[in-house]
């Protein structure tokens, strides 16, 4: 029987801080890498190009569309003639580099088509010099093998690749999906503040709601983080591959979405989410090397700044790895419930 192809599916916008690294890494396990740019200004199409594996393609797309850049990437992938796996793995994402020795690889490779493949998330970062990791409550469907099955992605946290009811699904328990999403800590607060004005924008999600998903990997308990296990990351390192350094930047592009949309909308219409615990005047000088027309001033109120404290002492409760307290987490939801009277 044919082996099947393994093929990465990757969108990029603006990730040289991790994409060499990346790229690296998945061209130990991949037969092909598809990379789907969405105007990257940092040198990440260069480093695409100087990796043979690699396919790049435009997202010529000025908005953020995850459907759209989805099928794109899925469309491309397709255009393989063939059996063949697919794993949509993004930029800061890494699977462990025990595949390498692990009977789970086989496993994958040889699964059925129309199999889903589910993977651990694996949250890593660096707490002083050491590597530290906690999971993520669910698995992540991050692989498809692949057969042809209709793939359907309406929102930015819909499925990757095509997920049918039916599908088998296989979860390997040994190969990890590690997420360096929190890694440049920085980047991960401009990430999620950018993700707060968005939905809040185009799904009209409330600001409680918004809070209480996107601040849920700041407040969880220490119990739930551990070492990162030596196994992960030590394949790629035994090939010259640098798995614990980072570059850290001044500010980052969802830093300047975050301000278009200050600027289209007005400051005052993102008041009351998670925003403001930035200087947005200093970042405007250093995107822009001048001052702002107006200064950004914050425009919460003291009431609005009165909610975000509680929001914040209360968070724990809703954080992964929370311990289950149902009658506070309850009595918290009744506060909730108020404030959403007034526009939370």
């Amino acid at each position: 029987m044919q082996r099947p192809l393994i093929i990465c599916l990757t969108p990029v916008r603006d990730e040289a801080w991790i994409l060499e690294r990346f790229l690296k890494c998945a061209s130990m396990w991949a037969d092909r890498i598809i990379v789907s740019d969405q105007g990257s200004a940092d040198g990440s199409r260069e480093i695409a190009r100087c990796f043979p594996k690699v396919t790049l393609i435009d997202n010529t797309s000025q908005d953020y569309n995850v459907p759209a850049r989805r099928e794109a990437l899925l469309a491309e992938a397709r255009r393989t003639v063939g059996p063949k796996v697919l794993l949509a793995v993004d930029a800061d994402e890494f699977l462990s580099a025990n595949f390498l020795v692990s009977p789970e690889w086989k496993t994958i490779v040889d699964a059925a088509p129309g199999t889903v493949i589910n993977f651990q998330w694996a949250f890593v970062r660096a707490d002083m010099s050491d590597l530290t990791y906690s999971y993520y409550p669910t698995a992540i469907p991050a692989g498809f093998v692949d057969d042809g099955s209709e793939y359907e992605c309406t929102g930015v946290h819909d499925s990757r690749l095509p997920s049918p009811a039916w599908a088998p699904v296989l979860a390997p328990a040994q190969i990890k999906l590690m997420h360096y999403c929190q890694y440049d800590r920085d980047r991960f607060l401009s990430r999620i503040r950018w993700y707060q004005c968005y939905e809040h924008i185009t799904v009209k999600k409330r600001p409680i709601e918004l809070y209480r998903f996107y601040q849920q990997d700041l407040f969880g308990p220490s119990s739930v983080v551990e070492p990162l296990p030596r196994q992960w990351i030590q394949g790629y390192e035994e090939q010259g591959i640098d798995m614990s350094s980072v570059t850290r930047q001044p500010s980052y592009y969802w830093d300047r979405e975050v301000l278009r949309f200050f600027e289209k909308y007005g400051a005052a219409k993102f008041k009351r989410l998670a925003v403001w615990d930035t200087n947005w005047d200093q970042i405007y000088r250093l995107l822009h090397s001048k001052d702002p027309e107006q200064p950004l001033a914050d425009p919460r109120s003291a009431f609005d700044k009165l909610v975000q404290r509680w929001l914040k002492a209360t968070q724990r409760d809703w954080s992964l790895g929370a311990p289950h307290r149902p009658g506070r987490k309850l009595a918290h939801k009744w506060v909730q419930r108020a404030l959403r009277l007034i526009g939370w």
